[in-house]
């Protein structure tokens, strides 16, 4: 089993014997792990007719430049703050691996299109340019306090499948990592290629806050509905 395989799994609605019938898989943000939003699960009040599995997977352990080349878990390298260069080569190989994630689950019996891929800062740049690249329907993508990957390669590599996948994007306005006009920018590219994107903002800096867990309950009820 490699590193990235190993993942942190809470079903919901299964108390029943119910098997799930979609999966949320759920990438964190730099330096964290699975568990970072493990207790997130039961804050959500997702309709108890939802039947999920929440997969998360942890990053593996690279060296990462703006921590002065510090090995922590990062789902890609981050050269700078604020955008410039990025690390291309580090996202496709994570692209591929959430492919196989996704893969797995189909194999577990899910429906691609009851499959949610979400994240938070590095994770959710991660979820964005799987799901937008994946070449099955999906559910929708989640993207928390981030922002749009290789935004100026999506218009040609993005799967018409996905065309129109429901975004649910939240950020903070006071933001101190990733800016909120930086946010704004990947939002509006997404809806100028034409993808309904829900967006929301919140009186917080780089973090979750209650409304916005209500919001996520709220938004993932939707789409797996």
């Amino acid at each position: 089993m490699t590193e990235f395989s190993q993942t942190v799994e809470v079903e919901v609605g299964t108390s029943s014997g119910i098997s799930p019938d979609a999966t949320v898989i759920w990438m964190h943000g730099l330096g964290a792990d699975g568990h970072d939003f493990e207790p997130i699960v039961s804050a959500l009040d997702l309709p108890p007719r939802l039947a999920v599995r929440f997969v998360f997977p942890h990053a593996p352990v690279r060296p990462v430049t703006i921590n002065n080349g510090m090995s922590m878990r990062a789902w890609y390298d981050i050269f700078s703050l604020g955008g410039g260069r990025e690390d291309e080569a580090g996202l496709r190989a994570t692209q591929q691996h959430i492919d196989s994630l996704i893969v797995r689950e189909r194999a577990r019996g899910i429906a691609a299109d009851r499959i949610v891929l979400a994240g938070f800062s590095q994770g959710g740049a991660v979820a964005l340019m799987t799901a937008l690249r994946f070449p099955e329907r999906l559910a929708g993508v989640m993207a928390l306090s981030t922002y749009l990957p290789l935004a100026e390669k999506l218009a040609a590599e993005r799967q018409l499948m996905n065309a129109d996948l429901p975004v649910f994007m939240a950020h903070g306005r006071e933001d101190e990592v990733i800016s909120i006009d930086r946010a704004t920018s990947s939002r509006d590219a997404l809806m100028a290629l034409g993808y309904p994107v829900e967006w929301v903002s919140y009186a917080m800096g780089h973090a979750v806050c209650p409304q916005e867990v209500a919001d996520i309950g709220a938004w993932l009820g939707r789409v797996l509905s």
